[in-house]
């Protein structure tokens, strides 16, 4: 049919595509602009654009309904017509819309996806004489000029147009159109057909509005001096809220409230936790979206909404596959990967296992970090490092409580958000380097950490609500257990790393290491051939360490210098690394000979020494002189160390008469202990044995055989007591050519435990007392009873 809107005629067919709206309600002679998303919708935009751009707009009774049926819809719309289509960046529509008439829905079909209706079309119906149509108007015009006055989020250039309509019912459809209502309230006045009646619903609804806002603004101007400023933010919230809800546009929840309120329905929380939130979200609800609390507790919110509580990642369970995954990645290490795949043989088993606490020592460059990093691709898990040097704040751990401004949970909280799964690989670095001062005790606070018995309720200070550590594997690292208190050390399965052999060396460097420099510096295209004369050549005389770090450095080095030579256009396409390149691109050896007497000594011994970079040999040097009964001691050497100086000279004193020394020898005599490199600082009592044999040669003037090393902690009673890092100690003796070594009868168990090619061509001597050592030790036995009596040293004369 034909209608007349404004000034043209405008035909209108009684079926057309339909566009369900969301708490929108159009009216006729609007324009309005509309977004459009919905299949269904756009559909029948795409149809209506096609034939007239004719819609009938209608809006829903629910706005959740995402495929609304007829039901769904409210009986009376509006059909509009399209003045224009803009497509947005997300795919959605935004169409500019014209109301036409209003127009009753009678039926509707799903039509070739999307919706059409049978529609009627209603004229507006005047029903009244002039006089009383005009009074109403200009009361309805009158009624919201102070509407508008007295709201602000209605402009005033609305009044202007209102002034220029002339029609009736094209004014009272203006103004419901502009009005803050309910959906409802809007629908109804839609449905009203007959203009006089829609007026008097309009002078009802829009006098209660010019009440309500009075009485604010009497509410406001009698209390604004008294407030200060944060209450009168609250107030004015306050206020908007029941504004918001005298007008049906009150909403419980901000849009950020409801999204955290959705968080917490999608994802499972344990009941603490949700409990938790639900009473800190209420708690947002009621404050100040800008004031500071809500800043904070809006943080904290979201910190404990994001953490991974229920989720757990599945562990590859596969023997084969992760023992070739670690192969893959590391040279040797058995005792690491033996342990992993033991703790795969009890979660199949068992079906659930407390995460094992694993401490890997050794010295530096051996692998122990990149090692967590393998068991975590291993496993298929996440994996997620913190190093623990230097810590000294007990809240890098716990976390600092909410009181503080700028507070955020401890580290171990972060790492594990940051993984996203609440069984990842945890790599705690350098375990042994924390220290402590008046913030508290980081160590203390791992007690927990490491438990497994503890760890299932971990309870950080900023988070306050226990997190279950138990699923996480963690694995330490440290230099040396010494420095580790030893509640700490109690938690944790120590696994030694000992430092690597030569050969072992050679095939890291030629299968791993090498490999990823020549990418790392970008010459794959070139062939270059690393011979094995040349690995050994750069790990006997230009490194002396237990891992491959300096190794790694020296061919980048190499490598480095030839990646200058293809960038200034020489042309290589085939390059042999063997020994003599080797001195020409890393120059002279820096290790040519030993620091060790190759002849026997009097006065010296050579010893072995642990440290925290590896294993090493400890030539001791000591000499008489005249004096006073005093004992020198340098070449910064620890407590330990000088007590044990100070047990082999007693040692001698009491056994004088079986070396055949005078018993007051010591009065009129000075001993100096001297063990080299002196700004390296030595510890422990495993140098105890070479400290007696060095002192009783120089007390005898018998020489002491220098082809051969010793390690051992003596004691007052001629025994001789086992001692640790075995392994580090004879790869240090054999780096240095020194095959025959003196040990404790009590370390012969541990040698089943040491590879079969650090023992190959070694000769071991055990020993269970004081004097077997020296008897291997020195050329001649030192006691008068086992030898043709010499004339002592002491008697020859002290220069």
């Amino acid at each position: 049919m034909k209608i007349k809107h404004n000034s043209e005629f405008i035909d209108v067919k009684n079926q057309l595509p339909v566009v369900p709206l969301r708490d929108v309600v159009m009216f006729p002679y609007m324009i309005y602009p509309l977004l459009i998303g919905r299949k269904v919708t756009i559909n029948a935009l795409q149809e209506a654009m096609v034939r007239d751009r004719h819609l009938f707009l209608v809006a829903q009774r629910s706005s959740l309904v995402e495929e609304p049926q007829f039901e769904d819809l409210y009986p009376m719309g509006v059909v509009a017509r399209i003045l224009q289509v803009m497509k947005m960046p997300n795919g959605t529509l935004k169409v500019l819309v014209e109301g036409l008439v209003r127009a009753r829905l009678e039926e509707m079909v799903k039509k070739n996806n999307f919706l059409q209706a049978r529609i009627s079309i209603l004229k507006p119906q005047a029903n009244s004489d002039d006089k009383e149509m005009e009074a109403m108007s200009r009361t309805v015009s009158e009624l919201f000029a102070e509407y508008v006055r007295l709201n602000r989020r209605i402009p005033d250039e609305v009044l202007v147009s209102i002034t220029a309509i002339e029609k009736y019912h094209q004014l009272a459809d203006t103004i419901s159109a502009h009005i803050l209502q309910k959906i409802e309230v809007k629908q109804k006045i839609l449905e009203t057909a007959n203009v006089i009646n829609s007026f008097k619903m309009l002078t009802k609804v829009i006098k209660e509005e010019i009440e309500i806002l009075k009485i604010e603004q009497k509410i406001d101007g009698s209390v604004r001096e008294s407030m200060s400023k944060n209450q009168r933010e609250f107030y004015l919230q306050q206020q908007l809220k029941a504004i918001k809800d005298e007008l049906g546009q009150g909403d419980d929840q901000s849009n950020e409230v409801d999204d955290l309120l959705d968080m917490l329905t999608r994802h499972e929380y344990p009941a603490e936790v949700k409990t938790r939130a639900q009473d800190e979200i209420r708690k947002l609800s009621r404050m100040h979206p800008f004031s500071a609390e809500s800043g904070v507790l809006r943080t904290y919110i979201e910190w404990l909404l994001n953490l991974p509580w229920n989720i757990l990642t599945q562990d590859r369970t596969d023997f084969k596959e992760v023992k070739a995954i670690l192969d893959g990645d590391h040279f040797g290490l058995e005792k690491p990967k033996k342990r992993i795949l033991e703790h795969l043989a009890v979660i199949r088993l068992a079906g659930k296992v407390k995460g094992p606490i694993l401490c890997l020592v050794g010295p530096p460059g051996v692998g122990k970090t990149s090692v967590g990093r393998s068991v975590a691709r291993a496993l298929d898990r996440k994996f997620v490092r913190m190093s623990l040097g230097g810590i000294h704040d007990e809240a890098e751990i716990r976390g600092h409580r909410r009181t503080y401004i700028g507070a955020l949970p401890g580290r171990i909280i972060q790492s594990v958000k940051k993984a996203e799964s609440s069984n990842p690989v945890f790599l705690l670095d350098e375990v042994d380097k924390i220290g402590k001062d008046f913030r508290g005790d980081p160590a203390s606070a791992l007690l927990e950490v490491l438990d497994p018995e503890q760890n299932n309720t971990f309870s950080d200070n900023y988070i306050e609500v226990e997190f279950d550590l138990s699923n996480i594997l963690f694995i330490t690292t440290a230099n040396s257990t010494a420095s580790i208190p030893t509640p700490l050390k109690d938690r944790m399965e120590i696994i030694n790393l000992p430092g690597y052999l030569d050969f072992e060396k050679a095939a890291i460097a030629r299968d791993f290491l090498f490999p990823k420099l020549m990418k790392a510096v970008g010459l794959q295209k070139v062939k270059i051939e690393l011979r094995d004369d040349a690995i050994y050549e750069i790990i006997r005389y230009y490194t002396r360490e237990a891992g491959v770090r300096e190794l790694e450095r020296l061919l980048g080095s190499m490598l480095r210098k030839v990646a200058i030579e293809v960038a200034e256009g020489k042309k290589i396409r085939r390059l042999v690394f063997d020994k003599a390149r080797v001195a020409r691109l890393l120059g002279a050896r820096k290790y040519t000979e030993t620091n060790i007497k190759t002849e026997p000594t009097v006065g010296y011994a050579v010893g072995l020494a642990w440290t925290e970079m590896g294993g090493d040999v400890l030539p001791v040097e000591v000499v008489p002189m005249k004096g006073k009964a005093t004992l020198t001691l340098t070449g910064s050497l620890g407590d330990v160390l000088r007590e044990s100086a100070t047990a082999a000279l007693s040692y001698i004193r009491n056994h004088a008469g079986q070396f055949g020394l005078d018993e007051n020898f010591y009065e009129k005599l000075d001993l100096h202990v001297h063990i080299p490199e002196g700004a390296v600082p030595k510890d422990g009592p495993s140098a105890g044995v070479t400290v007696l044999t060095a002192m009783l040669s120089t007390l005898t003037g018998i020489p002491v055989k220098t082809d051969r090393a010793m390690t051992g902690e003596i004691t007052l009673t001629d025994d001789i007591l086992p001692i640790g890092g075995l392994n580090e100690k004879l790869l240090a003796a054999k780096r240095m050519g020194i095959m025959e070594i003196i040990l404790p009868e009590k370390n012969r168990k541990d040698i089943a435990e040491l590879p079969p090619e650090l023992l190959k061509g070694m000769k071991l001597h055990f020993v269970r007392r004081t004097s077997e050592v020296l008897q291997l030790a020195m050329t001649v036995s030192p006691y008068v009873n086992h030898r043709v009596k010499m004339k002592p040293r002491l008697e020859q004369g002290l220069s």
